[in-house]
């Protein structure tokens, strides 16, 4: 019911609930060192629930119970305690309800001001490798004046308390005195801190401003290709799969995000990125430049730039799978749609939904260059088997995951397998946002996983070679200490002060920074792997490391209809799918390309013996020229590279984009000379409109 997110955290928000009952009854009782405990628990488990983040928190601000009531409600006990102790007719009494509701007094002109400055430090765009020297942005704010600053300005009662539950105790007044003296004083002395933060000069310019600095810097730099992007935080793995690629096209690439908390979430990258949360500021922004727009995901916010008809507008997506979404109708809405290869086309040949095949260019997947292809035979002593299930979906199709009718099932029957395996299971980020039953099957998965793993460190088969290790996989986590400290330094993630707009202003592109970042993750990536032994199940979760470094590591892999099978098909190695929707073995195949060279599990995963088979020994292997034949057919050819091929059809079409501005501009001006169309925001670029 709390919604909370572990045990810790359950046993929190009971003792937080369970405590203010107790507060009140030592209150009435009264009885001063129950009280004090009880107060101390409540403050303790409040506290732990906030660095939590607990979604508990939330609810209680919903239901009349936030923050604010809760210390409020704390302090009216205290002064019931105060009267039930008989000082009820004392000036101590009087002092204390006087001085606690003027710190209660205190906390609207906090509140406003803390509210004021992060407001007037909210730029209307967030921005990354764009310089901004043209607009003023003063330094941010000390952090620590504006991090949780209620919590902070409120916990200044607890002076208060102690003062005044002394005073109860050794019945000496002026400890009272002393702790709500205090209790005002750090709350004037905190107001004062802000107060030149409030000042003009130390605030942003105003939106137009902004917007105007950001303009310039637009026609100066003058984009060609942009990768338009709008979607949850969780889904920033789609716009950071094709940051690569976005700085190796011919051009002057721009990315451009729709919600701001998709910004910390991006991967290090060069190209310039703008993040323009307002529809009405996206749409007067000059990108008149821009000739390519690329699409990685169908959402409605596309429609803003889908309006402009001077760039040509193409969907590319965040993978190729045989999944429903693959083939998305609203994808008749751009210029081209680009596949991988000729599956792609014939996909939506087979779907029907109106996009024409003149409209589909195979390009390749250039994210697919990491991705080593297979040696014929496992690389380590026993083979490693990817488990990489999809998420729920939208619906409740059983066709969408394994993880609600196999999941288990396959897990056990790879931990449990008559030759050893490792497992290494890597579920998807959205696993569980919408199914707690998702969720449920996710959770005792891991701790399948997890359990064989700690059986596993006990086995004296493995002891031994774990010995061996030792110096090694301690050496590997030096490495991942070092790599992981420089990675934070260069991130800016130990920056002490800093804030949104201040990050913008300083944030510039740095080609040698990117490319430092990228070296350090490539160590921490080969220092993760040799830092646990090559025998040790692994759950593997968040962005590192990568989805590709694990297909790197595996010799097999088990998952669903997803575009991670299509990835993995690059690597050339054994897989298996699960049906998990039971349409049988000819018809799966039948309907999903991606599956023709695999092998089909069916929901008991009686089948993964093969599998398993052809991992061990490339001789037992028997799918191995299919999987050939299937990677060109829906990857496409190896040469030219995909990049090369991808490059090649931006510049295709951006030269068509070009064309039709210059073919509009002559028979809107007839036979005078027309003005040129860069001189124009996007606002003004609209036919019709």
């Amino acid at each position: 019911m709390a919604r909370v997110g572990s045990g810790p955290e359950l046993a929190a928000a009971l003792l937080l609930m369970l405590g203010f009952p107790c507060v009140m009854l030592a209150a009435i009782i009264p009885s001063l060192w129950f009280f004090a405990v009880a107060v101390a628990v409540t403050y303790a488990a409040d506290q732990f629930l906030h660095q939590r983040s607990s979604y508990l928190i939330n609810r209680l601000a919903k239901v009349r119970a936030g923050l604010s009531i809760r210390f409020l409600v704390r302090q009216l006990l205290l002064v019931l305690l105060l009267s039930r102790m008989g000082f009820a007719e004392e000036p101590v009494f009087y002092v204390t309800v006087a001085c606690l509701l003027g710190f209660y007094g205190l906390q609207a002109p906090h509140g406003a001001m803390v509210t004021l400055i992060r407001l007037r430090r909210k730029l209307p765009v967030v921005t990354r490798n764009v310089d901004l020297s043209r607009v003023r942005i003063p330094d941010a704010p000390p952090r620590p004046l504006l991090d949780r600053s209620a919590e902070k300005m409120l916990h200044l009662d607890v002076f208060s308390f102690i003062g005044v539950l002394i005073a109860i105790g050794t019945d000496r007044t002026v400890f009272a005195y002393a702790g709500l003296g205090l209790t005002l004083l750090l709350a004037v002395v905190y107001l004062a801190l802000l107060v030149p933060h409030l000042r003009p000069g130390r605030l942003v310019p105003p939106p137009d401003k902004v917007l105007a600095g950001v303009d310039a810097w637009l026609r100066e730099y003058k984009p060609t290709v942009m990768l338009y992007f709008s979607g949850s935080r969780e889904s920033a793995y789609q716009v950071n799969m094709w940051l690569d690629t976005m700085a190796k096209i011919d051009g002057r690439p721009l990315i451009v995000l729709r919600e701001r908390n998709i910004v910390p979430q991006l991967g290090a990258t060069s190209v310039p990125v703008i993040c323009v949360p307002g529809g009405v500021h996206l749409m007067n922004l000059d990108l008149s430049t821009v000739r390519v727009a690329l699409y990685a995901a169908n959402v409605g916010k596309n429609i803003h730039m889908l309006r402009v008809p001077t760039m040509k507008h193409v969907f590319i997506g965040h993978g190729d799978s045989d999944k429903l979404a693959s083939v998305n109708p609203y994808s008749k809405v751009y210029d081209e749609v680009w596949t991988a290869g000729r599956a792609g086309r014939d996909r939506y040949a087979l779907a029907d939904v109106g996009v024409r095949g003149e409209d589909i260019v195979e390009v390749g997947r250039p994210q697919l260059a990491p991705i080593r292809a297979w040696t014929g035979g496992p690389q380590k002593p026993i083979p490693t088997v990817l488990y990489a299930p999809t998420w729920e979906g939208w619906d409740d199709n059983p066709g969408n995951t394994s993880l609600l009718l196999a999941g288990e099932n396959i897990v056990e029957r790879l931990l449990n397998a008559e030759q050893p395996i490792r497992l290494i299971y890597k579920p998807h980020p959205f696993t569980g946002t919408r199914s707690a039953e998702a969720k449920a099957v996710d959770a005792r998965i891991r701790a399948l996983v997890e359990a064989a793993a700690a059986a596993r460190a006990v086995d004296p088969r493995w002891t031994a070679e774990a010995e061996a290790d030792a110096a090694d996989h301690a050496a590997a986590r030096l490495v991942l200490e070092r790599a992981e400290a420089r990675l934070a330094e260069l991130s800016g993630v130990s920056k002490a002060g800093g804030d949104e707009a201040e990050e913008a202003r300083d944030s510039v592109a740095d080609p040698a920074r990117e490319a430092e970042i990228m070296r350090l993750k490539d160590e921490w990536n080969a220092a993760y792997w040799r830092s646990f032994g090559w025998w040790e199940h692994r759950v593997i979760t968040g962005p590192e490391p990568r989805l590709y470094d694990c297909f790197n590591e595996s010799d097999g892999m088990v998952s669903d209809i997803s575009s991670v099978v299509s990835d993995y098909i690059a690597s050339g190695k054994p897989y298996a799918v699960t049906d998990s929707a039971g349409l049988g073995e000819a018809e799966f195949r039948r309907q999903n390309t991606a599956v023709r060279a695999a092998v089909i599990l069916s929901n008991s995963a009686a089948e993964l013996d093969e599998l398993l088979a052809a991992v061990a020994d490339g001789a037992a292997d028997t799918r191995a020229e299919a999987r050939r034949e299937l990677k060109e057919y829906l990857l496409g050819p190896d040469e030219p590279t995909s990049l090369q091929q991808f490059d090649a059809a931006v510049q295709a079409l951006a030269a068509k984009a070009e064309a039709r501005n210059l073919a509009l501009q002559q028979r809107l001006a007839g036979p005078e000379q027309a003005p040129g169309l860069d001189d124009s925001p996007v606002g003004d670029t609209a036919v019709g409109g």
